[in-house]
C-alpha cells in the first residue's frame, strides 16, 4: 500500500488557491532555500522539533529516553540527533508540550477522510485542495493516489511546486490537476545555486513544457528583499513569464520573517537574520514592472 509523509492539514486556507482550501502539506524538499517559511518541510523523514520557550526544566524527558538521547546542558533538555530514534517517548512525558515530532506517515484514505470533511466549503466557495510542502512531487505515487481520489470527488486539486523534478513526474500526474502554483524565485542560475542549492534551469524547463500544454498556472514569486527583488530579476522573471504561451496569473508573494523561530526549534541557523519584509511602496513598484510586460498580477496568493 502507498503511504506518504506528511507534517500539516490545514484546513480554511484561503491563500493556496481559489476558495477555501485545504492544504496538505508534504514532507521532503529538493531546495534549501535561505528564506524557507516551512524548513520543517525541507528533510523527507520526520524530526523532532523543541520548543525551548516553552521547556520547564523538569527532566520528566531525560528520565524516559531509552537510547540516551537526551541531556541537560544547562539550559536545555537537548537531544543528540544520532542517537534519537524519534520513539516519541519524550514527546509523550512532555508536560510542558516543549517536544514535537514534525511528520507522520499516512495512507492516502486517511487524508482524504480529512479533506472530505470539507466538501460542503469547497462547493459553496469554489475552493478545494491544495498539495504543498515541502516539495509534493518528490511523494509522486502517494500525489497520483491523492489526485485521483479527488478527482473522483470533483474536488478541485491543486499542486504547489518548485517545480524541480524531472518531467515524467509532472507527465503522469499533470491530468489529475487543476492548478499549478508554480514558484519562481531567481533567473540567474549561479545565485540560484547559491541561494536554493540547485540548478533554474529544471525548473524553467518543465514551467515552460507545463505552459505549452496549456495547463492553468498561478506563478508564484516570493520577493526577499537584497535576494531577488532587485529590478534586474524583476524583469528577467516577467519577460520570461510573458513569453509563455499560456500563464494566468503572477502572485507577487512577500517575504516575512514568521518562520524565523522553526530554525532554533529545529537546531538549525537562519541564513537571513537581519533580512525584514519589503515595503509596500516596493511591492508595488515590482508590481508595475511585471504589468508593464502585458502580465496580469496579484500582490499575495
Amino acid at each position: 500500500m502507498v503511504t506518504g509523509i506528511v507534517f500539516d492539514v490545514k484546513k480554511f486556507s484561503i491563500h493556496d488557491g481559489p476558495g477555501i482550501r485545504t492544504t496538505v502539506f508534504f514532507k521532503g524538499c529538493p531546495l534549501s532555500c535561505w528564506w524557507c517559511h516551512n524548513p520543517e518541510g525541507q528533510a523527507q523523514q520526520p524530526e523532532l522539533l523543541l520548543w525551548e520557550s516553552r521547556c520547564i526544566r523538569c527532566g520528566a524527558c531525560l528520565e524516559v529516553c531509552p537510547q540516551g538521547a537526551v541531556s541537560w546542558d544547562g539550559h536545555v533538555a537537548s537531544t543528540d540527533g544520532e542517537k534519537c530514534t524519534l520513539c516519541g517517548a519524550c514527546v509523550e512525558a512532555c508536560y510542558a508540550e516543549a517536544r514535537e515530532i514534525v511528520g507522520r506517515e499516512v495512507t492516502p484514505a486517511q487524508v482524504m477522510a480529512q479533506i472530505e470533511q470539507d466538501i460542503p466549503f469547497y462547493d459553496e466557495s469554489g475552493g478545494g485542495v491544495t498539495f504543498s510542502g515541502g516539495e509534493p512531487l518528490l511523494q509522486q505515487g502517494f500525489l497520483l493516489a491523492l489526485l485521483r481520489a479527488c478527482q473522483e470527488q470533483e474536488i478541485h486539486t491543486a499542486v504547489d511546486t518548485c517545480g524541480f523534478a524531472p518531467w515524467e513526474v509532472l507527465d503522469e500526474i499533470r491530468a489529475y490537476v487543476d492548478l499549478f502554483l508554480y514558484d519562481l524565485k531567481l533567473m540567474d542560475d549561479a545565485k540560484h545555486r547559491k541561494l536554493t542549492g540547485v540548478s533554474s534551469e529544471l525548473i524553467l524547463r518543465n514551467l515552460q513544457m507545463l505552459s505549452e500544454r496549456g495547463h492553468d498556472i498561478f506563478l508564484r514569486v516570493p520577493i526577499v528583499p537584497g535576494v531577488n527583488d532587485d529590478d534586474e530579476n524583476i524583469r528577467q522573471i516577467g519577460t520570461f513569464a510573458a513569453g509563455l504561451p499560456h500563464l494566468n496569473r503572477v502572485d507577487i508573494l512577500p517575504y516575512h520573517r514568521a518562520a524565523s523561530n522553526k530554525y532554533e526549534r529545529l537546531n538549525r541557523v537562519y541564513e537571513l537574520p537581519e533580512t525584514r519584509p519589503p515595503s509596500n511602496e516596493r511591492l508595488a513598484e515590482i508590481a508595475h514592472i511585471l504589468r508593464g510586460l502585458g502580465l496580469h498580477v496579484k500582490i499575495g496568493g
